[in-house]
This record gives structure tokens, sequence and C-alpha cells, in this order.
């Protein structure tokens, strides 16, 4: 997969330093300063998010459809014609988003381009690592002379396989990242109320002389020995790190790529830091 950076993004990371400059000069020190920050930081980065799912759902749809191109490809071997030939007669059929990759084999060949090249440079311009698989496989058993038909029809089988331990790692995977997700805003849930809750209402007491004496010398900001601290910035660093490896995590198993994992991580990040700001009015 390769999302390349795009004229277009420039339009939502502009709105998003414009809002992020409105924000400064017209929010600083005040309540809602950082949850607009973070909402105006979303959108500079929200058309890289659309694109990223769009080319995961292009690259299933490209999968999904290269079957029927290689069962197509197998009807035609199997009444007499060739692999070029297969190719030819599949090219009058749409693939959806595999279509252009289709034509763009034939327009090779029609130029001259051998059939293996033209293979190849369609295997690297889907970026597709099944379909990569496949047409390597093809491609090898062709130049050794061997049965193309059972080839293919082992390499559609192939496919089918793949897919169907894709989907079955994806349907065990989906209760682990609802999981992942609870998890971690019930982790936000527990570091509010630390903050917004109990560490004040033990202060509170400890000041007072009640019950605690000087157990708790702190509030969620305060002093030790005359040495001023605050650990509200501890509590959000701690939030996003559990935010980032979570995410990791979830698109791991999910996914089963690292991508996928920044993706949740930058979700869970933003997530978590917009709810602790709007409910306590800053970082601090």
């Amino acid at each position: 997969m390769d999302i390349r950076f795009k004229t277009k993004y420039l339009i939502g990371i502009s709105i998003g330093l414009f809002i992020i400059l409105a924000d400064v000069f017209l929010f600083w020190n005040n309540r809602w300063f950082w949850p607009i920050f973070i909402v105006a930081f979303s959108i500079g980065w929200l058309q890289f998010w659309i694109d990223f799912f769009a080319e995961v759902q292009r690259q299933q749809e490209i999968e999904h459809r290269f079957l029927d191109f290689i069962r197509d490809i197998i009807g035609s071997v199997k009444s007499g014609a060739t692999i070029p030939q297969s190719i030819l007669q599949a090219s009058n059929e749409s693939y959806g988003a595999l279509t252009p990759f289709v034509k763009k084999v034939v327009f090779q060949m029609e130029w001259g381009i051998s059939l293996h090249k033209a293979l190849r440079t369609f295997a690297e311009d889907t970026k597709n690592s099944v379909i990569k698989r496949a047409i390597a496989i093809m491609i090898e058993a062709e130049e050794s002379g061997g049965d193309i038909e059972s080839v293919l029809e082992s390499i559609s089988t192939s496919v089918v396989t793949v897919k169907k331990m894709r989907e079955e790692q994806k349907s065990e995977a989906y209760t682990q990242i609802v999981q992942g997700y609870i998890i971690f805003f019930v982790f936000i849930g527990i570091m509010l109320m630390l903050q917004v809750w109990l560490f004040p209402k033990l202060t509170q007491m400890s000041t007072s002389g009640v019950g605690f004496g000087n157990v708790l010398p702190f509030n969620t900001g305060g002093s030790v020995a005359g040495i001023e601290f605050d650990i509200n910035p501890y509590f959000f660093g701690l939030l996003m790190i559990q935010g980032f490896f979570a995410g990791i995590m979830i698109g791991k198993f999910s996914e089963g790529t690292l991508k996928q994992g920044l993706v949740h991580s930058l979700a869970l990040m933003t997530l978590g830091a917009l709810i602790i700001t709007i409910v306590k009015g800053g970082i601090n």
C-alpha cells in the first residue's frame, strides 16, 4: 500500500493551520484552546485518513477481482486459447479497480513488450502482495512449460484460501479490536476520575487534617519540600503512550500490519486528547 503526498492535502492542512492561528488569537489561555487545537490538527490530517482507508478498500477490491480475472483466463485456456489470447479476451470484461491494470497489460503486449514483462509490471502496479506471488508462479510455470491450466487453478484456489484466512482473522480479531477500544476509554475514565475527583478530594482531606494527615501532600498540582510540581502532564503523557501502543496492537491483530496500527494509534491518541481537554479544559 502506497499513499503519496497529494496537492489536495494542502487544502486540509491550510484549513487546520488557519483554525490553529485563529485559536491562538481568540482562545489563548481559554479552556477551549486545546480542544479546538486538537480538532484543527485532526482536520489537517483528515484527508490522509480518508485516502488511507480508500486505498485499503481499493486493495481489497483489486484482490477480489483478480480472482475473477484468473477464472476468466482459466475458462479461455480450457477452450484452447493461449495466455496472451486469454488476457486479450478478458480485457473486454469489467474488473472494477483492476480493469486499468488489465488493459495496460494488453496495451503493452500490443506494443511488442513480452508477456512476462507485462505481467511483472501488472503485479508491481497493483502493489498487492497476493497478486505479486500469483503472477510470479504463473510466469515460472509458463517458462518451465508446465500444465498452465492446472497452475492457474492452483493459483485461484490459493487466492481463495488466502481470502478466507484473512476474513477469519478479521472476524476473530473484531472482538479484540472492540475490547482494545473499550479498555482505552475505561483507562481515560480512570485517569479523569483520579485527576478531577479523587486526588482533589484526598488533598482537601489531607489539608484539613481529616483522616490522612500528610499522607498525600499534593494536588494534581502542588509542592513537596518546597518544590513545585504538576502531575497532570505526566497523566496526559501516560494516556498518549497507552493510546499509541494500544493502537499498534489493535492494528497488528486486525490487519497484521504496522501501518494499520499507526492509524489506530493516531485515532486513539486524538480521541483521548480531545476527551481529556474538553473535560478538564486543558492538558494541565
